[in-house]
């Protein structure tokens, strides 16, 4: 089993090259959204813990299935050591299925990021961000308070990549991330 990790700064187009790349290959897309959405509008707010748990079922069931893999999607703070552990754990679940690990990090400047936090496919997939004011200020807020790109030499995997996709379109994004790793 193949599990990407599509890494990388909110409105970067984590989602969006996963959707890609889910195109191309025979991968099955988890953005992160997709358990955030149902818990916002079942709790009316963001619930951790819940968000959590449902992750938690579906990477268990998904790594005990017979599909080739799974791109997730996950807004990385590399300097809260709780986020290295998580990904960690997430590698834990699937290790005894011997699965194969790839890490996408995908980079873009702020006012890059700021023009994609406001586009048709961004809006449809994360009702959490049709707010744009609170959605642009979350962006910036997060900017300022953590460390979303990685340093220079700081992933230590194998499988890594860092790709600046500021003027790359998402398909051929997802298609350098599918020759480089042979998906």
């Amino acid at each position: 089993m193949k599990v990407v990790f599509l890494i990388g700064n909110a409105s970067v187009g984590k989602m969006t090259v996963g959707q890609e790349l889910m195109k191309i290959t025979d991968l099955r897309l988890f953005h992160n959204h997709m358990t955030i959405e149902p818990v916002i509008e079942i709790f009316g707010s963001y619930n951790g813990k819940v968000v959590s748990r449902l992750r938690e079922v579906i990477f268990e069931e998904f790594a005990a299935s017979n599909n080739y893999g799974i791109i997730f999607t996950y807004m990385w703070a590399f300097d809260q050591q709780s986020d290295w552990d998580y990904i960690e754990h997430v590698k834990e679940i699937f290790r005894p299925y011997e699965a194969e690990f790839y890490h996408v990090e995908l980079v873009a400047s702020r006012e890059i990021r700021l023009e994609r936090n406001v586009t048709e496919n961004r809006l449809c997939n994360k009702a959490s961000k049709r707010d744009i004011n609170i959605s642009n200020q979350r962006l910036i807020g997060d900017d300022e308070r953590f460390r979303l790109v990685s340093n220079d030499g700081e992933i230590p995997f194998d499988n890594y990549i860092k790709i600046d996709n500021s003027y790359v379109s998402p398909g051929k994004v997802a298609q350098k991330i599918k020759t480089l790793f042979t998906l």
